[in-house]
């Protein structure tokens, strides 16, 4: 099969052709990969910046969307019941989207819904776990980490059971494939930030700690008190889709905000914007919306309730907490990589500042991603124009290309065309 490949050290993409992998485990899946995705996250290893143990060639990719091809014998007999659903109903022919990491559905962790960090995940796209951009990948513990699209029963989602089937009949592969990663990580982010203990006293009218229980918002609290003011730190498909997950989540609230996009690169800067003049007014709330360069941010949203952190280096987690007001959170989803946080404990301690890092259990994630994956097709069903999250689908053949487009800025959100 075709695979897109990345060598040791750094900045070295090849297309090649390599084995189409095999069942190694019952509970496996083999997936014909229809498309397949360039994500931020990839650049990492791409730049050499995975970590020391990161030397082995290795298929590329963690975003993918295809057909189940080939199953493990653990798949629609006596050995699925009670385990994960898929174990009795996925089938060969199922159309799928997979998150980002491997979960195993059964352990106390993936049961609390933290499933990105189950004891037997695995993260695609590493040396752990070829990845999902070629012709066919293989899917541990497939039954507990597949999405079947070919059945909107098999997951829960807010939308009645027959809306759910005619949105999956609607929406482009292109679009659907944002379920991987991107969209849930988006998703993830607006949720830390809205629901933090730390900006309920605006959402309550109540201040701290009152803000804790139930009861009348407070007379003493003024309009200022309750305008919640949020920045989003790099505005890359991840960026884009906390922003619109946010936009969402905040126009159901009779509360005004202020959302700040920050990134230095213009190009990216103007998306962001045009996808915002995109959304109704409905989607819009009683709140504004507005981009910015960093130097613009230090300037003009010093103070905010909350920061979304989606870069993942120190310069941009430094720029979070000069930003974020004292008693604020700050939600952190960019991979951040081997330098220390730059941070000592007399700052920590000075501002009352909440941090939340880390990785989006995107198999949990996936029914609130999907409910808004639906609600704006306005915004994610289209391809290549100014205002939409995917800027290209293109042969594998130009992997290489993409890559050094995508890491210097050239080219936005790309696809891969794999079968």
């Amino acid at each position: 099969m075709k695979a897109i490949r990345w060598h040791p050290p750094s900045f070295d993409i090849r297309v090649e052709e390599i084995p189409a992998p095999k069942i190694e485990h019952p509970d496996d899946a083999i997936v014909k990969v229809s498309l397949a995705a360039l994500c931020g996250s990839d650049l990492h290893i791409y730049r050499g910046h995975g970590g020391p143990g990161i030397t082995a060639v290795h298929t590329c990719g963690h975003e993918f969307i295809g057909h189940v091809v080939e199953l493990g014998s653990n798949y629609g007999v006596d050995s699925a019941k009670g385990r994960p659903e898929l174990y009795a109903t996925l089938k060969v022919g199922d159309k799928v989207v997979s998150p980002f990491t491997v979960n195993c559905g059964e352990c106390g962790v993936c049961r609390l819904g933290y499933t990105c960090r189950c004891p037997s995940g695995l993260l695609f796209g590493s040396p752990a776990l070829e990845g999902g951009q070629a012709q066919y990948v293989r899917v541990p513990k497939a039954g507990a980490t597949l999405f079947n699209l070919n059945d909107p029963h098999s997951w829960s989602s807010s939308l009645p059971a027959e809306l759910k089937a005619t949105a999956l009949a609607g929406i482009a592969d292109s679009s659907l494939l944002m379920l991987a990663d991107i969209l849930p990580t988006g998703v993830f982010a607006a949720l830390q930030a809205l629901n933090h203990p730390k900006v309920l006293p605006a959402l309550t009218g109540r201040p701290f700690p009152t803000s804790f229980f139930p009861g009348e918002a407070s007379a003493a609290m003024v309009a200022e008190d309750r305008t919640l003011t949020f920045a989003i730190i790099g505005l890359g498909p991840v960026g884009l889709c906390a922003a619109v997950s946010l936009l969402d989540m905040l126009a159901s609230k009779e509360l005004p905000f202020q959302i700040i996009a920050i990134d230095p690169v213009e190009d990216r800067r103007a998306k962001a914007m045009a996808i915002y003049n995109k959304i109704d007014t409905a989607g819009k709330g009683k709140g504004t919306f507005e981009t910015c360069d960093i130097e613009q941010a230090k300037k003009r949203c010093v103070g905010c309730s909350a920061v979304l952190e989606v870069v993942g280096n120190t310069s941009a987690i430094s720029l979070a907490y000069d930003l974020v007001r004292n008693f604020g959170a700050i939600t952190s989803v960019g991979v951040h990589g081997q330098p220390p946080v730059p941070f000592t404990g007399s700052q920590l301690y000075a501002k009352n500042v909440s941090f939340d890092f880390g990785r989006c259990p995107a198999r949990a994630m996936f029914p609130l991603a999907f409910d808004l994956l639906v609600k704006r097709q306005d915004v994610f069903g289209e391809v290549g124009g100014p205002d939409s999250l995917v800027d290209r689908i293109v042969s594998p053949d130009e992997a290489p290309e993409m890559y050094r487009a995508f890491e210097k800025n050239q080219v936005g959100k790309v696809v891969f065309k794999m079968n």
